[in-house]
Formats: C-alpha cells, sequence, structure tokens
C-alpha cells in the first residue's frame, strides 16, 4: 500500500453493519387533541392542515359561511395559493367525502380522539402474553371502541 493509501484506509469511515442501518429514530408525537390552531396567515392554515392529514382522529372544520363539517382528513392538494390548494375529509357519520378548499377554511379544531396517541403494538403484544401466563384459552384482544 501506498502512503496515500494508509492514510486514507486510517481517516475511512467504518461501514455501518446491518443493524445500525435498520434503526430509525423514533417520532416524537404531538398532542393535538383538542387544539385549536390560529389560522392568521397562509403559511398556518398550511402547517395547520398539514399536521390535520396526519391526525389520527377527527376534525371539525369551520367554512367562512359558518357552516361546519366534522370528520377524518385522508387527502391533500398543496397548491401555490390557498384557493389552489385543497383538503379532502370523509364525514364523520357518514361515507361522503367532501373538498374543501383551504382559501374557505375560517376555523379549524383538532375535535376528535387521537386514536394513535398511547397506543402500540407492544402494548397489543405485551396483554396477550399477561393473559397467556395466567393460562388463558382462546385469547381475543378487541380493539377498543371509539364510538
Amino acid at each position: 500500500m501506498s502512503e496515500s493509501q494508509v492514510s486514507q484506509a486510517e481517516h475511512a469511515k467504518p461501514a455501518a453493519g446491518p443493524d445500525v442501518l435498520e434503526v430509525a429514530p423514533g417520532t416524537r408525537h404531538e398532542k393535538l387533541e383538542g387544539w385549536i390552531p390560529d389560522l392568521a396567515t397562509d403559511d398556518e392554515v398550511r402547517s395547520a392542515l398539514e399536521k390535520a392529514f396526519d391526525y389520527r382522529g377527527d376534525v371539525t372544520i369551520t367554512r367562512r359561511d359558518g357552516s361546519k363539517i366534522e370528520g377524518y382528513i385522508f387527502d391533500r392538494r398543496s397548491g401555490a395559493t390557498l384557493a389552489n390548494s385543497v383538503v379532502r375529509i370523509f364525514r364523520k357519520d357518514s361515507d361522503e367525502k367532501v373538498s374543501i378548499q383551504y382559501s374557505d377554511i375560517a376555523a379549524l379544531a383538532f375535535s376528535g380522539r387521537d386514536t394513535a396517541a398511547g397506543k402500540s403494538w407492544e402494548a397489543w403484544v405485551r396483554k396477550y402474553w399477561e393473559k397467556k401466563q395466567k393460562g388463558e384459552r382462546n385469547i381475543a384482544i378487541d380493539p377498543e371502541n371509539l364510538g
């Protein structure tokens, strides 16, 4: 090996092993349930609707005409302006899908329970194994009633 190759080898970073590559940092879950964001600027509207899209509960949108729609946001399309941006929502008590322009939104409230808060696969598995260790048979861990 030449002197420059030895120098390069000494300063090279070690290759990451598969265990290091498979571990991704966790995300901090923001508590949004009950939050009513300010929507004074275009950036605040866009930011609040991005959070609403990631939220795993119902939101209530108040339109500029005063009408309210409560439901689950399942899609959003961000355009150059608020008038060109649209949020799509499943109404809470029907299968109806409603599209609302960002510019038509006067207020937003995170009104429904966040079904993802504090829940995890690990908690479900832990409950299963606790029941199994107690000798229970035909174990079924049913989901919590959200209604």
